[in-house]
This record gives structure tokens, C-alpha cells and sequence, in this order.
């Protein structure tokens, strides 16, 4: 109770929809309890009518207003019940609707790194599964069980008027369920938790490789895949098994329990009435209300069963909640207006300068050691390294993603530590090796980082990145939809977009994880056109190298040894040198097969 007492409190604008339904359910409660004493008065008098107490003409009158009341109280019972019902659905879906967007919104905030640790499919299991079983089981609470709990507790009461042993079984046998309950409910809920891993497991690899299908068919994995895949959900079954036969084994002794105490409960009630303690108004009317005291008792179990489902969703739920958020993300993402901050760059500062910095991803294995370099307006430097030295992650943390362990990155002259994310994010544009586009229309996608572009911004960008030729082919032309991740563009035509994107954004910090690596030879040219564009003016480049032609025709070369700067100089100086970027040249001018494959394997450069 106390997880769901949390959900509540958590979603408290949703009170209006909580008090409708409480009082709602009062009524409806109300005209439940009310109905056995209209039969037992019905029964009473019927009996009188055909003893001849009383006459029919008499009595049947009063039988007659006793069936409108009825009807009347049924009438009431049932618009309650409905408009409950009614409020009940629209509090879960908005209690869907509130969960899923504030797990949004704390998944866009968190760090890099809690992404670097989780599965995508874990991260997406949560928003699908935790939440459904969480909203699934406060929408059966609002409609059914607080019924029952105030049902429950008024027949005790008015059971306790007329039969204090009766009552006094009733009293002993929900406390003695639950307890029975709670010796299954923490072993229960520790094989859920080993269920829920396996289940997470199993989508997390589901989506990676319905996201990567054509390695997965290219390299005859689709049997192996699936062996895992049901691997997973067969130890759910196993687990399932142990589980159920836990929770029946204890289902079928709690039920023991009740058939013995409404065993006694209609023994005192036939033998008291036997008896003429009540009449048989009196025992229509007692009968009626331990009926409805057992339907709750007998509900229990599967209420009880949701109950542990959602505490054990709302446990996963909270654990992401209450992670600390990254507070340099800035911008309060429920506020649809907020937008960057805007800064004045000094026209004097240097665009983009680290000095002496160091980070690693764990603090076993350092990437960056004392790195010191600046990068003046309108130049274009290029970073150099083996695989693994810290190129990519030299990106990274400029752009953010990452906090520095030590040393300083500024950005036209501001410490980015102290800056807010979007703000510095808004002064880079970038183009990665994977284009990573959105389903959606290429217009979509072109303004990705200027939603509010006009059409011929749009336009004039798609000319700049030699994207237009083939955009004004399609019969939809900017509008065109291009499937997920672009699936439906060549791989030439995805980077033309990515490469009109940034042009359209128009950041005075340029990156460019080389895009032109993956490329064939017309399509490289097309966008190498469109790069060298983006790049013209005062524009700062940075280049993640990965073809010594985009090498040669930098302004410098950063290059990086064992996570520290080895040289830095023009092309014409580090081909002198003797040391990387020499032996690249090398390699490229022997120009056998064996020369190439070191390029590929200890740099990632292809010639």
C-alpha cells in the first residue's frame, strides 16, 4: 500500500477524479447495502399476506411500493456504477497519459551514461509494461475495489446489529486472509522481479535486432536469435510454474479457510432463525449481506495478485524517477515555449579550447590525458588516433554528453560545465558518420534543428548539400516519407539530408564524424561537396578523420597517442614528422592489401 499510496500522492492532479470516485462509490455502495433490506422487508411481508396477518388488498400495496423502491435504488446503483466506471477509465488514462510523459521527460534529462548502461528494449519495457500494469491496476481499483472495501466494512456493521457471532466470523475471517496472503506476497514479488529481468532481456534484444535485421540475415543469425529470444521467455514459463503453484497452493488454503467460516456464519444464521430469533425477513435480509461480504473476501486473491504486479511496476517506475538528473539539461520540458537561451559570443574568444583535460568512462581506464588544444574561427582541425584513442570521445564531451574529470572546455570563451546544454548545443552543428534520421517527411527532417524554418530556408539548405536533384524526383518532394531511420534513401542521400540539417541550423561550431566514410565514390563526391559548403566562411570545424583525402585539406591535424596529444600541425608538417599521421601516409603509399587492412583495423581510415 504504501508504493500505491506513493503513485497517488505522485499524481495528484488527478484528486477531482479520486473524490468523483469516492463519492460516487459511497452512493453506489449505499444503494447496494440498502437493496437487502427492501427484499427482507418484501419477504416479511409476503409472509404476513399468505399467513393472513395481513389481507391482500392491504398488503400487496405496500409489496408494490417496496418492488418501485427497489427498481429505484437499482436505477441509482447502476448510473453510479457507470459514471464510476466512467471516471475511472478517464483517471487511468490520464494517470497513463501523466506516467509516460514525465518518464519521458527524465529519460531526455538523465546523464549520458545511464544510457551507456541500459538496454534500449529495458528502457522501452518500462514505459510498456510497468506503466500498463500500474494504470491496469489502479483503473480496477477505482472500479472494484474501494467498492468492496466500503461495502465490506458497512456489512460488518450493520451484520454486528443483528448477529454479533456472525459478524464476529466476518471480523476474524478478512484478517486471517490477508495473512494468509502476505505469507506468499514477498517471495511472490522476488520471482516476479527474476521474471521481469528476463522479460526486459528478451525485448531489449528484440529491438536491437529488429533495428539491425539486415546484419542479423546477412550473417544466417535468425535461428540464433530466436533460440535466445526463447531462451528468455521459457525460464518466464519455469518461473511462472514455481510461481503459480505458490500462490494456488495458498488460493486453495485461504479459500479452506472461507468455505469453514461461512460454513459456520449460515449454520448460526439457519439455526437462530429456526430458533425465531429473526425472522424470515430478517434472515432474506442476513443472507444477502454475507453474500456480499464474501464476493469481496473471494475477490481478493486476484485483486491482491494485480496489486503485486503494480507495486512491483511502480518499484521499477520510481528507481528511474528518482535518478539524478543531469541539471545542465536546462530547459523545463513541460513548458512548450521554452526554447535556448540566446548568448552574445564575444567576437574576440576563441571558439572552441580544452586545456589539460582528462576523463575516463571508469576510473580504471583513463581515455584523455592532460588533452590541450584551441580551434580558431574558421578553421578546420582534424583529429587523428588508433582505434580507441579519444576522438570520438574528444566530441563528446564538447558536446556535453559527458562531465570532464578534470581541466576545461570552453566555448567561445565560457566554461561549458557552467553553461545549460541546450544553450550549448544551439552553437554546434553536427554530422555523424550514421546519418540517424526520423521517420517522418525529409522536410521534417532537414529542420529538424530549426522546426520553425520557412520553405525555401528548407529549400535553399537541400540545394547547398546537392540533396535537391533527388528530393524534387520524389512526387512528394520535401514531404516525402522516408521510413524509418531513412530506410527508403540510399545511403548517399540519407548524408545529403543530415548534411542540409546542419547547413539549416547554421551553428558557427561545426562537427563532423566523417561523413563520407560509408559512402561509394559518386555518392562521396555529392556529399563532400555539400561538407565542403557547410564548412566555408568563419565556420569552426572539427573532423573526426576517416579518409586521408578529408585529412589533406584540414588546416590541422590533432593527432592522439594512448589517450594524449601526440602532434598537432598541417598536413605538410606531420608528413614530415615521422610519427602517426607520417605512418598513414606510408601505409597509403604502399598500397598493398596488408597496408590497407592496418588502415581499417588500427585507425578506422579507409584510402
Amino acid at each position: 500500500m504504501k508504493s500505491l499510496a506513493k503513485l497517488i500522492a505522485y499524481t495528484k492532479e488527478l484528486t477531482p477524479y479520486y473524490v468523483a470516485i469516492v463519492v460516487l462509490t459511497l452512493v453506489s455502495a449505499g444503494g447496494a447495502l440498502v437493496t437487502p433490506f427492501i427484499l427482507g422487508a418484501a419477504t416479511d411481508e409476503i409472509v404476513a399476506i399468505v399467513g393472513g396477518e395481513h389481507t391482500f388488498s392491504a398488503g400487496i400495496s405496500t409489496v408494490i411500493w417496496l418492488a418501485v423502491a427497489f427498481l429505484a435504488v437499482e436505477i441509482v446503483v447502476t448510473i453510479t456504477d457507470s459514471s464510476g466506471g466512467y471516471f475511472g477509465d478517464v483517471m487511468s488514462a490520464n494517470m497513463r497519459s501523466m506516467l509516460s510523459t514525465r518518464y519521458y521527460r527524465q529519460l531526455l534529462q538523465l546523464p549520458q551514461r545511464y544510457f551507456d548502461d541500459e538496454l534500449t528494449g529495458t528502457i522501452i519495457s518500462r514505459l510498456d509494461r510497468t506503466i500498463t500494469e500500474v494504470t491496469r491496476f489502479m483503473q480496477s481499483f477505482a472500479n472494484n475495489m474501494f467498492s468492496m472495501l466500503i461495502t465490506t466494512v458497512a456489512v460488518l456493521v450493520i451484520t454486528a446489529f443483528y448477529s454479533w457471532p456472525i459478524a464476529l466470523l466476518l471480523f476474524v475471517l478478512f484478517p486471517v486472509y490477508m495473512w494468509l496472503t502476505a505469507l506468499t506476497s514477498k517471495r511472490w514479488q522476488k520471482i516476479e522481479h527474476e521474471k521481469n529481468v528476463h522479460v526486459d532481456t528478451a525485448r531489449g534484444r528484440f529491438s536491437e535486432v529488429v533495428g539491425q535485421i539486415p546484419v542479423v540475415r546477412s550473417f544466417a543469425q535468425e535461428r540464433r536469435e530466436w533460440q535466445l529470444f526463447a531462451r528468455e521467455f521459457a525460464a518466464t514459463v519455469q518461473l511462472t510454474s514455481k510461481q503459480s503453484r505458490l500462490w494456488h497452493g495458498m488460493d486453495a488454503l485461504r479459500r479452506f479457510a472461507l468455505n469453514l467460516a461461512f460454513f459456520g456464519i449460515y449454520l448460526i444464521l439457519f439455526i437462530q432463525t429456526a430458533q425465531g430469533t429473526f425472522t424470515l425477513g430478517e434472515m432474506v435480509l442476513l443472507i444477502q449481506l454475507v453474500g456480499m461480504a464474501r464476493n469481496p473476501v473471494s475477490m481478493m486473491s486476484w485483486m491482491v495478485d494485480a496489486a503485486q504486479h503494480a507495486v512491483a511496476g511502480s518499484r521499477d517506475y520510481f528507481k528511474v524517477m528518482e535518478l539524478p538528473q543531469d541539471e545542465r539539461e536546462g530547459l523545463e520540458l513541460r513548458d512548450p515555449d521554452a526554447v535556448a537561451e540566446r548568448r552574445e559570443r564575444q567576437a574576440s574568444a576563441v571558439p572552441v579550447r580544452f586545456d589539460d583535460v582528462h576523463f575516463a568512462y571508469d576510473e580504471e581506464s583513463p581515455v584523455l590525458r592532460g588533452i590541450t588544444f584551441d580551434v580558431q574561427k574558421g578553421e578546420r582541425i582534424a583529429f587523428v588516433s588508433g582505434s580507441g584513442g579519444g576522438k570520438s570521445t574528444i566530441v563528446s564531451l564538447l558536446l556535453g554528453f559527458y562531465r570532464v574529470q578534470s581541466g576545461r572546455i570552453e566555448l567561445f570563451g565560457e566554461d561549458i560545465a557552467h553553461l545549460k546544454m541546450p544553450s550549448l548545443r544551439d552553437q554546434i552543428g553536427v554530422v555523424f558518420q550514421e546519418p540517424s534520421l526520423f521517420s517522418g517527411t525529409i522536410r521534417e527532417n532537414i529542420s529538424y534543428g530549426r522546426p520553425g524554418a520557412s520553405e525555401s530556408e528548407i529549400m535553399d539548405a537541400a540545394k547547398r548539400a546537392n540533396a535537391w536533384e533527388f528530393i524534387s524526383g520524389f512526387p512528394k518532394g520535401l514531404d516525402a516519407v522516408i521510413g524509418e531511420r531513412g530506410l527508403k534513401l540510399s545511403g548517399g542521400q540519407k548524408q545529403r539530408i543530415a548534411v542540409a540539417r546542419a547547413m539549416l541550423k547554421d551553428a558557427p561550431v561545426l562537427i563532423l564524424d566523417e561523413a563520407t566514410s560509408a559512402l561509394d565514390t559518386k555518392s562521396e563526391r555529392a556529399v563532400q561537396a555539400g561538407l565542403d559548403a557547410l564548412m566555408a566562411g568563419e565556420r569552426t570545424s572539427l573532423i573526426i578523420a576517416h579518409r586521408l583525402s578529408t585529412i589533406q585539406n584540414v588546416d590541422r591535424i590533432i593527432t592522439l597517442r594512448d589517450g594524449k596529444i601526440d602532434e598537432i600541425g598541417s598536413p605538410a608538417e606531420l608528413a614530415a614528422s615521422g610519427g602517426i599521421y607520417a605512418e598513414l601516409l606510408a601505409l597509403q603509399l604502399e598500397g598493398t592489401s596488408a597496408s590497407r587492412e592496418r588502415l581499417r583495423e588500427h585507425y578506422g581510415i579507409d584510402v
